[in-house]
């Protein structure tokens, strides 16, 4: 999706948790390990964001996992899931930075597959701890899969 804004833009990661691994995915203009995720869209929450870059990028339907909401519906709103973690980090645009929700999540399958051909990932990978631990990870993709893994594994 384009910038929406020259400075700054919202973005979603979900860690996709199976059993006992974590979905990680070569991004690919960083071709870096990286959760699955994207931008969101102006008529987007987080949380439909991060189902549809799911679903998107590896065809999954998982079970967002995040914070514990602490209000109830009003007639005027609801709360939505509070993510795991929220940053804010600059990308490889000059001056440009992103503010992401972090989510984890369940999948009840690990197969996985782009719906669109320009999401296609040039790797997946349903990460062990212990790969988490050896592979080449910007640390804080390495801290939110292993507490992903932490929180969700069976």
């Amino acid at each position: 999706m384009p910038h929406i804004h020259e400075k700054i833009d919202f973005t979603v990661e979900v860690f996709i948790v199976h059993k006992n691994t974590v979905l990680l995915r070569v991004h690919d203009k960083y071709k870096k390990w990286m959760s699955v995720g994207g931008h969101i869209e102006l008529h987007e929450d987080p949380i439909e964001a991060a189902l549809r870059e799911v679903k998107e990028e590896v065809g999954l339907d998982v079970e967002l996992i995040g914070n514990e909401k602490i209000a109830r519906p009003f007639d005027h709103s609801h709360d939505l899931l509070p993510p795991i973690a929220l940053n804010r980090h600059l990308t490889n645009k000059e001056g440009h930075e992103h503010i992401t929700f972090v989510y984890f999540a369940r999948a009840k399958s690990t197969e996985t597959k782009a719906l669109l051909e320009n999401d296609k990932s040039e790797e997946c990978r349903w990460c062990t701890e212990k790969d988490l631990k050896e592979m080449d990870l910007w640390p804080n993709v390495r801290v939110y899969a292993l507490e992903a893994l932490r929180r969700l594994a069976v």
